[in-house]
């Protein structure tokens, strides 16, 4: 299946006069709508509509030869998802609510301010493509893998709700909105975003910037460029990367690191497409899809101050949450594959087979770094192997490390089995034993061998004590 283009069929308006007719499609053009159609016989509406596509109906009511109202009764019997904007020279309330019961979605009294046309004609272009995002969505939910599966094959999962996720891309590819989406660090947000401009089918490239650090002259800069002598040293012009992404997608890591004065000039952006590079006076558009990513708590971020409620609201529009790597530990057999013969492919060295012990061992970790994390640790081991089967050693180094963030990660269970270490009377040498001996064997899902990889000794060393410890609840059982 080919991605639905992403840019709006035109824009159509229809009236007797004109003058009004070229008046209202500059306007329209220089707000950065630039398919506008003009017809000023409204007999032409239906043949036209029949045979193209057409986004937002604009329509006068007095004209000529067809009114306006029987326009509008004829396409919302034959075109009912259509949205028809009704601007007219009658100040009538009851005209207007006639209208409004036959479809019309608003109601614009001449002469029409230019701000009130811009914001009527996008208001009814976002109805539109929320309209039909649900019917995909209605369509994709009831589906249970993508439909396009090779915009998704940087990502190896079989996880449900990574799967609900393509679905839902798929869905909100061929909105313009933008798209916020949320998740710790290393778990593949600039995948999605690849996945979501593939899916999207727009002429424009990707174009990926991480905003994290920049101040408000070097976010402008960088984004929407400058004119000579705007500053000292420039000496020229410069295009920012907003002009580069063209009618492509714009990526922003790291969000919510931005500035308060970067946060403005954002929200004008995403608003109405206009942004001013530095220095210049007058205001320029934008047609590019705005993606942004980022691993804080946005939420806590807007109760804190340090995040603009109304940015939150306006970029929430299409929203979505990657899970942890520790969330869909189903994945990490086909992750663990994959990743092997991609570092055994960049090394040029044979691919070695994978032991079933990893695998349990990585089920013990929760991977703070999570998926870049676990590709790290792939790599190191594939690089430093020699023999035919991958070696766990490397591994049990990283997983045997104690760090702050995975000690908070720790769930309840695991920190059930450490309150004894704060008891006010310790345990003896043999309980503390014991008791390492079953919390290792717990987290290794009673695997021996990565059990004593946990405790840092030799599987023979962990059967001796096992075999011990049979003995001495033998024996007290015979007492």
């Amino acid at each position: 299946m080919q991605p639905t283009p992403a840019t709006n069929p035109p824009v159509l308006l229809v009236d007797d006069e004109p003058h009004l007719l070229n008046s209202a499609s500059l306007v329209l053009r220089s707000a950065g709508l630039h398919e506008v159609i003009t017809l000023d016989d409204s007999r032409r509406v239906a043949s036209l509509l029949e045979h193209k596509q057409v986004s937002v109906l604009v329509i006068d009511l007095n004209m000529p030869y067809l009114s306006g109202q029987e326009v509008l009764d004829e396409v919302n019997q034959n075109h009912p998802d259509l949205p028809v904007i009704v601007m007219t020279a009658t100040n009538d309330l009851e005209t207007a609510v006639q209208c409004m019961q036959s479809g019309a979605i608003d109601y614009l009294v001449k002469p029409v301010e230019r701000n009130r046309l811009v914001s009527s004609v996008k208001r009814a272009l976002e109805m539109r493509a929320l309209r039909a995002e649900v019917m995909s969505l209605k369509d994709s939910l009831l589906a249970e893998a993508p439909r396009q599966p090779e915009a998704f094959a940087e990502m190896v999962t079989q996880h449900a709700g990574m799967l609900a996720i393509f679905r839902y891309l798929e869905a909100i590819a061929p909105s313009p909105q933008p798209v916020l989406v949320a998740g710790e660090s290393g778990t593949g947000k600039e995948l999605i975003a690849r996945a979501l401009h593939r899916l999207s089918g727009r002429s424009g490239g990707l174009v990926a910037v991480n905003v994290a650090g920049l101040d408000d002259q070097m976010f402008s800069d960088t984004l929407f460029g400058h004119v000579r002598g705007s500053f000292t040293g420039a000496d020229r012009s410069r295009e920012g990367l907003i002009a580069s992404a063209a009618e492509g997608t714009l990526f922003l890591d790291e969000i919510g690191d931005l500035t308060t004065a970067s946060q403005v000039k954002l929200l004008r952006l995403l608003q109405d497409g206009s942004y001013y590079p530095l220095g210049a006076d007058q205001p320029r558009q934008s047609r590019a899809r705005v993606v942004v990513a980022t691993n804080v708590d946005v939420l806590d971020a807007v109760a804190k101050g340090t995040f603009r409620k109304d940015l939150y609201y306006r970029l929430r529009t299409h929203h979505l949450q990657l899970p942890a790597l520790r969330a869909r530990t189903g994945d990490l057999p086909l992750l663990v594959e994959s990743f092997v013969k991609k570092a055994a492919k960049t090394l040029k060295k044979p691919a070695p087979s994978i032991p079933p012990a990893l695998l349990q061992l990585l089920n013990t970790y929760s991977f703070p770094g999570n998926l870049r994390e676990l590709e790290a640790m792939v790599f190191d081991a594939v690089a430093r192997h020699q023999g035919t089967i991958l070696s766990l050693q490397s591994f049990r180094d990283v997983i045997a490390s104690p760090s702050q963030d995975t000690a908070d990660r720790g769930d309840a269970e695991s920190a059930q089995h450490q309150t004894w270490l704060e008891a006010d009377q310790l345990p003896t040498l043999q309980q503390a034993e014991e008791r390492l001996i079953a919390e290792a064997l717990r987290r290794a899902g009673g695997n021996q061998g990565v059990a004593a990889g946990l405790l840092g000794i030799s599987r023979q060393a962990l059967n001796k004590r096992l075999g011990r410890q049979k003995v001495a609840a033998d024996e007290a059982e015979e007492d």
